[in-house]
């Protein structure tokens, strides 16, 4: 018997998604005899205990009878139970110095971690994750931003609906004036940004056009990563080699700086990927971004600007375009920044949906029956060890 335990988000500031929704457990529970799923009582879920209860799913505070534990974001390392499997997102991987402390206490307390975040397809293609309902959110609040900035229009905040379905109809009778947005991406990020600009009406073109021509409607353009890098030498691009060398390569977003109004940022990135742009290119002439929603949230990333997290409750500031300090958002010599790292939260019971729909279908039934490569690969840790796929995180583990 898989005994799975749904955990309490402890966080702060806390994550109200789920792993698996009330339907999904019930689902589990009814489909597979070996399977049993418990929740911990938690008074800050999308999802109340009520309703898993309801859905005849046992609720309580200890969990520690679980063999897997199944949480959002990072376990606070107090609330950490010793020798049990985890899959969280653990934000380690790239050796954050702001983790280093759970990731310690992980291997300290003989723990098996599985992240989220490197669950993978055999094409390095990322399996699970609220990448769709971040761009949804953060498409949305970048173009709110651009409306509050202009007085042209004005979206209501995704939290004063409770659904997608909800959300859609704020749009209906939307005018979007004659602007152009750059949409970068082409993972679910984008797919999620892309969403948005269907719904708004707006118009997709080529690179060409958009570049070269004046448009009387409003337009956006998808750039993928041929789009946007070549290789120093070739001048061309390839997938493969890129993930593998990106530091052989340029950014060709500079050329789009001058017919852009919005940027939706939706791209992956690591510290050899080159900037979208550089600070000091904003306070160029032609830098005509007024508004950029930094979906993917890497503080000084590929958009420079990201200055850091905004909140939900409070998600646009300014920077300044000669200073390249934070400002007020909506200032005459600003561009108006949106970078919050939890926008799935904004739609929490359709992002958890969704979320459970992958984890079941391709992580929990290998989980099942024992493991499989997937999950090896995705197993940073194994019963407080490193797993040899991250060997490289031995310094910062503390294990030699």
């Amino acid at each position: 018997m898989l005994k799975i335990g749904l955990i309490r988000e402890g966080k702060t500031p806390s994550d109200n998604r789920v792993a698996l929704t009330p339907a999904q457990c019930k689902w589990l529970n009814k489909n597979f005899i070996d399977i049993k799923v418990t929740v911990q009582q938690s008074s800050s879920r999308c999802y109340s205990d009520k309703e898993y209860q309801l859905a005849g799913i046992v609720v309580k505070e200890d969990v520690s009878d679980c063999d897997v534990l199944l949480g959002i974001k990072e376990v606070p390392v107090n609330m950490l139970i010793a020798g049990k499997t985890y899959l969280f997102f653990s934000h380690t991987k790239k050796l954050q110095s702001y983790n280093q402390k759970l990731i310690q206490a992980v291997a300290e307390k003989k723990i098996t971690l599985i992240d989220y975040e490197c669950l993978e397809h055999a094409d390095g293609i990322r399996i699970i994750g609220f990448g769709f309902f971040a761009g949804i959110v953060g498409a949305h609040n970048g173009m709110m931003a651009f409306g509050n900035r202009t007085g042209l229009f004005k979206l209501q905040r995704v939290g004063s609906v409770n659904s997608f379905q909800k959300l859609i109809h704020t749009y209906f009778g939307l005018k979007v004036p004659m602007i152009k947005i750059a949409v970068t991406g082409s993972g679910r990020v984008a797919h999620g940004v892309l969403e948005i600009m269907n719904l708004l009406g707006i118009h997709e073109v080529e690179a060409d056009e958009y570049l070269e021509k004046k448009f009387s409607y409003p337009v956006y353009v998808h750039l993928k990563g041929a789009d946007l890098y070549m290789q120093h030498q070739t001048g061309k691009y390839s997938r493969d080699d890129f993930h593998e060398h990106p530091e052989n390569y340029r950014c060709k977003f500079i050329n789009y700086i001058s017919e852009t109004t919005i940027l939706l940022n939706g791209i992956y990135w690591n510290k050899n990927v080159p900037r979208l742009f550089e600070l000091q290119d904003m306070a160029k002439d032609n830098f005509n971004i007024t508004t950029i929603a930094d979906i993917t949230d890497d503080m000084g990333g590929s958009v420079p600007c990201n200055l850091g997290d905004s909140t939900i409750d409070n998600p646009i500031y300014g920077v300044d375009k000669n200073t390249f300090e934070r400002t007020a958002p909506y200032l005459p010599n600003s561009v108006d920044v949106m970078a919050v790292g939890n926008l799935p939260n904004e739609l929490p019971r359709d992002a958890s949906r969704y979320f459970g729909e992958q984890l079941i279908k391709f992580v929990l039934d290998d989980i099942r029956k024992g493991g499989s490569e997937t999950i090896n690969k995705a197993t940073i840790l194994n019963e407080g060890v490193l797993n040899k796929p991250f060997n490289y995180m031995k310094e910062y583990v503390g294990q030699s």
